[in-house]
């Protein structure tokens, strides 16, 4: 069963699923960011919101994942790293999915209204998805929920 935390701080962060499977971080960037990732090195990502499609497989699941995401301090490891770390974004809500699929979401998340903003963003060991980064506007979040409803 899939679970829309539309808020995130300490208390939804205790409640996020301990287990493997795919979540969607809803990331808002205040400021255009230049992203200096050597493969994507001088792309400009405009202030706004992206939906960022993920998997948590290793220990600790979904709950350590987002964690680690919503940590501004942290050493880069994925491509999202950038857009979370030092101030450059933040997260702000969380759709989790106990074995739930990265790409299946990203897929059910596309529709005329998104942007794919950096092809490969995300997906480097992906070969169905174009990018697991999508830029969306405020209005189209309500359908973050309606994608939870419809997963359960």
């Amino acid at each position: 069963m899939s679970t829309f935390f539309q808020e995130i701080n300490d208390q939804t962060l205790r409640q996020l699923p301990k287990v493997a499977g795919a979540y969607v971080l809803v990331i808002e960037l205040e400021d255009d960011l230049t992203l200096q990732n050597k493969r994507f090195n001088g792309i400009t990502l405009a202030r706004g919101t992206y939906l960022y499609c993920g998997s948590a497989n290793g220990p600790g699941g979904i709950a350590a994942r987002v964690k680690r995401h919503c940590k501004t301090t942290k050493k880069p490891h994925w491509h999202v790293d950038e857009l979370t770390s030092n101030g450059a974004g933040r997260v702000v809500s969380v759709l989790a999915v106990p074995g739930g699929n990265e790409c299946v979401l990203r897929a059910a998340l596309q529709e005329p209204d998104t942007q794919v903003p950096v092809p490969g963003f995300g997906s480097s060991d992906c070969h169905s998805c174009l990018s697991h980064l999508i830029g969306v506007t405020k209005s189209y979040l309500p359908t973050l929920a309606k994608i939870t409803l419809s997963q359960k």
